[in-house]
């Protein structure tokens, strides 16, 4: 199966290697809607759409993240635009990414803890989260002509080892397997980023340690 998009992402990930290093690393924070237009926000903890007891915990739908994460992100986001065809399927308007989280302050991360506090799946806020840094993001891919996700193995927050990588491909259908391995491929090749084993949607930076634990109030 992976032989069907291999090439394809060595290329792109040759191709933009020299645009993420040519930029410069800051620890600011920026609005990813602002450097990307067209990419899909459904921030999930800025609604009651969420599993932390359908709690809004989030004042605003803006979502931030570190510049450095936010060049990966562009570079990622042009490269799904000019996809085609992918697995068989057709995208006449190419692929984009989907956003479910970016940067959360740490007065969240305790809350979060507080309700669900499994750190496989949350983070102790003592330590903190690449969120907490605004290093990581929770994301997914959509047809951007129908502004469909594409089917990947669970929903959203899905604490569950069917989230986990690791999940054995026999009990997916191909499809969601396919999906699944393609985003991780182009977010790790491409954009440079790190996964999460327990969690198919989350990636961060691999030195997202590195950056202060953040309080800032989105507002």
């Amino acid at each position: 199966m992976k032989k069907k998009y291999f090439f394809y992402i060595i290329f792109i990930a040759l191709a933009s290697q020299t645009s993420i290093k040519s930029q410069i690393v800051t620890s600011e924070l920026v609005p990813i809607r602002e450097l990307i237009p067209n990419i899909v926000l459904d921030l999930k903890y800025a609604s009651t759409d969420n599993v932390f007891n359908n709690q809004k915990l989030y004042t605003t739908n803006e979502c931030y993240v570190l510049k450095d994460l936010a060049i990966r992100l562009i570079v990622i986001q042009d490269s799904l635009n000019k996809i085609r065809t992918l697995n068989g399927r057709g995208y006449p308007e190419g692929i984009g990414l989907k956003i479910w989280d970016g940067y959360r302050p740490r007065a969240i991360q305790y809350i979060m803890f507080e309700i669900f506090p499994d750190p496989t799946f949350v983070a102790h806020p003592e330590s903190g989260s690449g969120h907490n840094r605004g290093g990581a993001v929770d994301l997914t891919l959509v047809n951007l002509a129908t502004g469909k996700e594409l089917p990947m193995p669970t929903y959203f927050d899905d604490f569950s080892d069917a989230a986990s990588h690791n999940y054995p491909s026999n009990l997916l259908p191909a499809n969601v397997v396919f999906n699944r391995e393609f985003l991780k491929s182009i977010m790790t090749q491409v954009g440079g980023l790190d996964y999460y084993s327990a969690e198919w949607w989350h990636y961060q930076l691999s030195n997202n340690k590195d950056y202060p634990l953040l309080d800032f109030q989105m507002k």
